[in-house]
């Protein structure tokens, strides 16, 4: 077994990336603290060829050397707006045809690995703050939530891997390979 060569991975430039036709899911991060989250939010979603990310609320946004240390280029290719508050990035995003999940443990969420969506439906995931999680005014309008299940003692995850986590999941029965 060898490593393969940067070259033969088959990367995309930037022009290709923002060309390519990507999976219809929108992250929504709200009143993230860490840089270090975005940044690794902003390369997930690049790994994945999503349409985009929204930043709400006090999410530091970039241009910034912390944010750019974790994003390693994708804040070149990921597209991104900033909104002032969660509630109305989900507002716009349903508006725009958007089914909304909140990525969160409550009464009646859907365990990740049941949730299915229609190979072309347009979905946003909404991540909630490092301490408090989705803001319960955020669940209210939301079309429902995804629950990662988990089965130690802690009940939570880094933001970041949890969004590795659902966002894979998201995608990978409709993979594009661009």
């Amino acid at each position: 077994m060898r490593k393969l060569s940067m070259d033969e991975l088959g990367r995309k430039t930037v022009q290709e990336f923002k060309q390519a036709i990507k999976n219809k899911i929108i992250v929504v991060l709200d009143n993230i603290r860490s840089m270090h989250n975005v940044g690794s939010v902003f390369r997930t979603a690049d790994a994945f060829l999503l349409e985009g990310i929204c930043l709400c609320g006090y999410t530091p946004q970039p241009p910034h050397r912390d944010i750019h240390k974790t994003a390693l280029g994708a804040t070149e290719t990921v597209d991104w707006i900033y909104f002032p508050t969660a509630n109305e990035t989900v507002q716009q995003l349903k508006h725009r045809g958007y089914k909304v999940f909140a990525i969160e443990q409550t009464e009646g969420s859907i365990s990740l690995e049941k949730f299915y969506a229609e190979p072309d439906e347009k979905i946003a995931v909404v991540f909630g703050n490092e301490v408090e999680g989705v803001n319960n005014d955020v669940l209210k309008i939301c079309d429902g939530s995804i629950e990662i299940p988990q089965f130690g003692m802690k009940h939570s995850l880094n933001i970041s891997v949890a969004a590795g986590i659902v966002l894979w999941e998201l995608i990978r029965d409709n993979v594009q390979m661009n």
